[in-house]
């Protein structure tokens, strides 16, 4: 991780380039990106440091594509914004070793869903939640399904290869340094499981298309009205619809009465997206997949601070699954 005060002047520094406010940025979150508000006026807008190395311009410009067809859909997502030279992304120089992407989109008031369900034990009111994050799930895959994107569009692919072959996206997650030698050899062996159940499993084209990837409560915005708006689309890819489900799903697993709040979310799916029962099997082997996953992320990421024995309880977590790898159940 930089220094934040390098940062923040790589922010300034950009914030002129976009012809916003350099005195007026203020630091809103550190995670796979630095994320920054700015100001022009009296209007507000967020200012990403994206990471270096995750994404190359053509992948980040290929992200922008993606939100304005997903905004001509009626979904509502983050709006980019062009400086005036008409870039949507610019270099900055943090150290002589480190240039980032700076990328603008217009701000969005609204609360973080996620935050509202941690403060309320009100079972109903994480069920609806969930209900609403279903529904606009089906209706970005239905979008992506029928989108053709521009023969310039590049984006990765978390195919089998992506997810569990000899180089996933976010890496090698059975050998990260933490794992004893047996856990190693068992998240081996069950990649080796995932990664031949996917490839006979194939990529079908109404349930393998453009998805989120990332899309839990976190990444969800609620507005006093009580719309819903997507954020953070840094994970986006090519990849199966199960997978961006057991995203959401994981994230809710400790939420108060979860069996009711996935109920909901597969049914409110259902409503706007048909899927059949063998496919919602698939859930719950993505759901494994990701925690394996989990691992590699955590182990590229050693400036990235885990509440104390998360990683220990995500290893645990992946290994308790993995024997189902081969024994799909119902969602």
């Amino acid at each position: 991780m930089a220094d934040p005060n390098l940062l923040r002047a790589a922010a300034e520094r950009a914030c002129a380039r976009f012809d916003l406010d350099d005195h007026n940025v203020e630091l809103v979150a550190v995670g796979e990106n630095v994320t920054y508000c700015a100001r022009r006026d009296e209007s507000a807008y967020v200012l990403r440091l994206h990471r270096p190395g995750y994404h190359t311009l053509a992948e980040l410009d290929s992200e922008r594509l993606w939100l304005e067809a997903l905004r001509t859909a009626g979904i509502s997502v983050p709006e980019p914004v062009c400086a005036p030279d008409g870039r949507y992304f610019i270099p900055v120089e943090v150290t002589p070793n480190d240039e980032r992407f700076a990328g603008l989109t217009r701000w969005r008031d609204g609360a973080v869903v996620a935050d509202l369900q941690q403060s309320t034990d009100v079972t109903a009111e994480v069920t609806d939640a969930f209900a609403q994050l279903g529904t606009l799930m089906a209706q970005m895959h239905t979008q992506a399904v029928a989108w053709d994107p521009p023969a310039h569009f590049t984006r990765q692919r978390l195919d089998a290869d992506g997810l569990v072959g000899e180089a996933p996206f976010w890496g090698r997650f059975w050998e990260a340094e933490e794992l004893s030698t047996s856990q190693a050899d068992a998240l081996e062996a069950a990649r080796l499981v995932a990664l031949d159940r996917l490839r006979r499993y194939g990529e079908p084209v109404d349930r393998f298309s453009v998805i989120h990837a990332d899309l839990h409560l976190g990444n969800l915005l609620v507005d006093s009205t009580g719309a819903l708006s997507v954020i953070d689309f840094d994970d986006a890819g090519y990849g199966w619809h199960q997978y961006d489900m057991a995203v959401a799903l994981l994230h809710m697993q400790d939420a108060p009465d979860a069996a009711s709040a996935r109920s909901a979310f597969f049914e409110a799916y259902r409503t706007v997206r048909p899927i059949s029962d063998d496919d919602l099997t698939w859930v719950s082997f993505f759901e494994t997949v990701r925690l394996m996953m989990l691992i590699g992320w955590k182990a590229q990421r050693p400036e990235v601070v885990w509440p104390a024995g998360r990683f220990d309880d995500v290893v645990d977590e992946a290994l308790a699954r993995v024997g189902d790898l081969d024994q799909p159940t119902i969602a």
